[in-house]
C-alpha cells in the first residue's frame, strides 16, 4: 500500500501486506533476505517497461456497508457533525458513511493542496479552526483523518481535538472490548478506568500491536481490539452489535472509532464521555534533526552508570516535581515519578528526531515538563 500522509507532500509512504494483514517484524529477516532483480529504470526513476495493472476492483462499497450494517441508518440520526476535509484521501468516504448512519455532515476546510495532518500534533491552526466551526456551524463534534486516513480525529461539541489514544480508549469502550493491546506510550487511562479486563503493553508501531493481539487470541482470550497513541484503531475480535456482525480488522481503522464514540455520545455528548474519565492528560513533542549519533550518546546517559537513578532523579525528578519511581525500557526510556507524573524519551524509528511523551493530571503540566525535558536535552545533547 503506497499512500502520503502527515509526511511532507514530496513524500510517500509504504507497507506491506500478506493475504491475512500487515507484515510483522517476524516477516522482515525473510524479506530482507530475498535478493531481487531490479528492473531497468529511466533517468527519472519510472520503469522502462511498466507491467499491466490489474483492473480495480471496489473496496469503497463493502467498506461502507461495514458501519451501515452494524450501526444502522440512525446510529447519528439528529447529530450536526463537521468533517475536516482538508487533502485527506478518505475526505469524501468519510463523509458519506456518517451520511449514510443519519448524520448531517457539514463540510469544513476542504483543500487542493497537500494539508499536513498529524494526529499525534494537531497544528496550532487546526486547534483555532475546530473551535472556530463548532460555534460558527453549532456542530455536535468534528471528525477528521491523517492525509492517508489511517487515524481518526475527534473534536467535541466545543471544538476540542481528543488525543488520539482517549478517543481509541473510548472505542474500545464503546465496542466492549474486554483486552486492549496498546504500545508503552499511550496514557495510563486505560487501566485506571477499569473498563477492561486486562491491558497489554507494547513496543510504539502497529506490528508490536498486532502482534499481542494476535497472541492473545492464542491463548483464547476475548475481545481482543489494540490501539496505538496516534488514534490508530485495530479490531482483532469479531464484534456482535445489534444481530449483526462487525468482523475483524487488524489494521487502522480510522472511521470505527468516529461512528462508535458519536454513536457512544447520543444520549449526552462527546465531552460528557471525556469528563467522566481518570484526569490523566499526555502530550507529545520531538527534537528534529536529532543525528543518531547524539541519539546514541543521549540513550548511553540514560541506561549506563551505577548511578543512574540517582541521575536521572536529579534531572528530570526537579521538572517532575516528584522521585523517580521506576524506568521502563521497553521503548526507549520511560519515566515515572512518585506523583504519577511520566517523562518518556525515545529515538524515531523512521526519522531523525527525538521523541518526548510525557503524562500528567493536567494538560498544561503534561506539556510543560514534555517541553522542559526537550529543553535540557538539546542544551546537554
Amino acid at each position: 500500500m503506497v499512500t502520503g500522509s502527515h509526511i511532507p507532500d514530496d513524500r510517500n509512504g509504504i507497507k506491506f501486506y500478506r493475504p491475512e494483514g500487515e507484515i510483522l517484524k517476524d516477516d522482515e529477516p525473510g524479506i530482507l533476505g530475498q535478493h531481487v532483480a531490479e528492473p531497468e529504470l529511466d533517468a527519472s526513476g519510472a520503469l522502462r517497461d511498466a507491467a499491466p495493472l490489474p483492473k480495480p476492483f471496489d473496496v469503497v462499497a463493502p467498506y461502507q456497508a461495514r458501519y451501515l450494517d452494524v450501526f444502522g441508518p440512525d446510529a447519528l440520526k439528529g447529530r450536526r457533525i463537521g468533517v475536516y476535509q482538508h487533502s485527506a484521501v478518505g475526505r469524501d468516504i468519510v463523509a458519506d458513511i456518517l451520511v449514510a448512519v443519519g448524520a448531517n455532515v457539514v463540510t469544513l476546510g476542504r483543500s487542493d493542496r497537500f494539508v499536513p495532518v498529524d494526529t499525534e500534533a494537531v497544528r496550532p491552526e487546526d486547534v483555532a479552526l475546530a473551535r472556530q466551526w463548532s460555534a460558527e456551524h453549532r456542530l455536535d463534534a468534528i471528525v477528521s483523518t491523517d492525509g492517508d486516513s489511517d487515524r481518526p480525529l475527534l473534536a467535541d461539541e466545543n471544538g476540542e481535538w481528543l488525543r488520539g489514544d482517549v478517543l481509541a480508549m473510548l472505542c474500545a469502550k464503546a465496542l466492549g472490548m474486554r483486552t486492549v493491546i496498546t504500545p508503552v506510550s499511550s496514557n495510563s487511562v486505560a487501566e485506571r478506568s477499569g473498563f477492561f479486563d486486562r491491558v497489554e503493553r507494547t513496543r510504539i508501531g502497529s506490528p508490536y500491536v498486532i502482534k499481542a493481539m494476535q497472541d492473545a487470541l492464542a491463548r483464547g482470550e476475548p475481545r481482543v481490539c489494540g490501539y496505538e497513541a496516534n488514534g490508530g484503531f485495530l479490531l482483532g475480535s469479531d464484534v456482535e452489535r445489534g444481530g449483526a456482525c462487525l468482523a475483524t480488522l487488524a489494521t487502522r481503522d480510522a472511521v470505527l472509532p468516529i461512528i462508535a464514540v458519536l454513536a457512544d455520545s447520543r444520549s449526552t455528548s462527546v465531552s460528557a464521555l471525556v469528563d467522566g474519565l481518570p484526569k490523566r492528560f499526555t502530550h507529545s513533542d520531538r527534537l528534529p534533526d536529532f543525528a543518531p549519533d547524539r541519539r546514541n550518546e543521549l540513550m548511553g546517559w540514560l541506561l549506563e552508570g551505577e548511578d543512574r537513578d540517582a541521575r536521572l532523579d536529579d534531572v528530570f525528578g526537579t521538572i517532575a516535581g516528584g522521585a523517580l519511581l521506576r524506568i521502563d525500557l521497553t521503548d526507549g526510556v520511560r519515566m515515572t515519578f512518585g506523583n504519577d507524573r511520566v517523562i518518556h524519551l525515545r529515538g524515531s524509528g523512521n526519522a531523525p528526531e527525538l521523541r518526548c511523551y510525557s503524562e500528567a493530571e493536567t494538560p498544561r503540566l503534561a506539556r510543560d515538563i514534555g517541553e522542559q525535558a526537550l529543553a535540557i536535552v538539546a542544551e546537554q545533547f
